[in-house]
């Protein structure tokens, strides 16, 4: 089992910068790809960001790409999300979750364990 908890959402204006962060606590962290999805309401939760056990490889929505940076410390068992240049179309509950393949997924069927989200609001 791996336990997941999201930090660092918040209300920003557009242009903003923010950075989520996702601390695990249960089985080896750095043997979990990790994602960061997002779902805006009325809408499907969608892959965001990704990154691959080493770190070494990342993966991006084209819709974040350039603003979104993801990153991991397995050291801290954590994951972060640096979003810039934030726009309202950002809008949406954050998850972090958790991939048993060491490569970058960006499915929610292939992610097994969840974080509760954290949210996160653009006003323009």
């Amino acid at each position: 089992q791996v336990q997941l908890v999201e930090s660092g959402g918040g209300l920003v204006q557009a242009g903003d910068s923010l950075r989520l962060s996702c601390a695990a606590s249960g089985r080896a962290f750095s043997n979990y790809a990790m994602g960061w999805f997002r779902q805006a309401p009325g809408k499907e939760r969608e892959f965001v960001a990704g990154i691959t056990t080493s770190g070494n490889t990342r993966s991006y929505a084209d819709s974040v790409k350039g603003r979104f940076t993801v990153s991991r410390d397995n050291a801290k068992n954590t994951v972060y999300l640096q979003m810039s240049s934030l726009k309202p179309a950002d809008t949406g509950i954050y998850y972090c979750a958790a991939s048993g393949y060491t490569s970058v997924m960006h499915t929610t069927a292939t992610y097994n364990y969840w974080g509760h989200g954290t949210q996160v609001t653009v006003s323009s």
